[in-house]
């Protein structure tokens, strides 16, 4: 039987695949097996340590160390290490978890290290962030005759609340991010041009929906900001202006707290600068004031009162009676 090596993405997994394949005339029946399961889960056994590798197949760990060796590795680790160069970026967040598992006690201060890496990531932003292209981005917004925001994966999220922070003080900004997915996106830029803005957000893992939006915005005229994570970045390579944002995290892909917090600086800076802003906030509140919520009063919580949600209503005028 001729094994042919699966499609593969990148030139270190079409390394590993056609090594595989290479060898397999010559291995036992059970690294045959071995390799047959390997080939069509490139990336599920990357994450795999050698025991697990060993009963997915329903082999020994001796087994699995054999079948790395046969394959001309010194071991499973180096066999390991060759699968996962080709999904860096996307274990990363893996790698790291199962590390973190491995090594620290229960009672780390982990909350703690969190909220510290996002107050490092937030020093770095603001550092790398310099005056000039923070106005240019602000500017780029008020400009435009329209925004759309465009972010796919945990980014979506964002751009709904980019959408929301900018709606008030600009007449016309959209989030393409989840209403009809990238077809829908896709016909809304189809009409873009120079006089628009798109805002592309993107970190590791990039979501190629993001970026080819983006692009192909950008071929038809329209400006492109990204928010991003540096200038290697497959967003930044042809957007007209860049904010690099740190979003390092340490037991997942990335961290969206410094990229919220540029978001809710750049929504700031608009509301600013932006004519009729302070009007347009007016109005904004007292449309949505029958939804919003009183806090209760000081007394009643003083008194032992259970604290109930009050819903505010509209005022109306009370005519009143005046005794004769």
């Amino acid at each position: 039987m001729i094994h042919h090596p699966p499609a593969a993405s990148s030139p270190a997994e079409q390394a590993i695949a056609a090594r595989i394949a290479a060898a397999m005339p010559t291995l036992t029946p059970i690294h045959q097996r071995m390799g047959d399961y390997v080939l069509a889960n490139l990336f599920r056994a990357a994450t795999m340590r050698i025991d697990e590798l060993a009963s997915v197949v329903g082999a020994s760990v001796a087994t699995a160390n054999r079948f790395a060796r046969a394959l001309g590795f010194d071991g499973y680790p180096q066999f390991r290490e060759a699968l996962v160069r080709g999904f860096e970026a996307t274990l990363a967040p893996v790698e790291r978890l199962r590390s973190a598992q491995e090594s620290l006690a229960a009672g780390d201060a982990l909350v703690d290290a969190s909220l510290e890496q996002a107050a490092n990531n937030l020093h770095a932003t603001r550092t790398a962030i310099d005056r000039a292209a923070a106005d240019a981005a602000v500017e780029a917004i008020i400009a435009a005759r329209r925004v759309f925001v465009l972010g796919y994966g945990a980014s979506a999220f964002l751009a709904g609340l980019m959408e929301h922070g900018l709606m008030p003080y600009h007449d016309n900004v959209q989030s393409l991010a989840l209403i009809g997915g990238p077809s829908h996106a896709a016909r809304r830029l189809f009409a873009s041009n120079e006089r628009d803005l798109v805002i592309g957000i993107a970190f590791p893992r990039y979501v190629e929906d993001t970026i080819e939006l983006a692009r192909r915005a950008a071929s038809r005229g329209a400006r492109v900001l990204a928010l991003t994570d540096g200038p290697r970045s497959p967003l930044a390579q042809f957007a007209n202006l860049s904010l690099f944002i740190r979003a390092d995290r340490r037991l997942a892909a990335n961290a969206d707290s410094a990229v919220l917090a540029v978001i809710e600086a750049l929504c700031d800076a608009v509301a600013y600068r932006a004519k009729r802003s302070v009007k347009a906030a007016a109005d904004v509140s007292e449309f949505v004031l029958p939804w919003l919520v009183e806090p209760q009063g000081d007394a009643a919580h003083a008194a032992g009162d259970a604290p109930r949600a009050t819903r505010r209503t509209p005022r109306t005028t009370r005519t009143t009676k005046t005794k004769r």
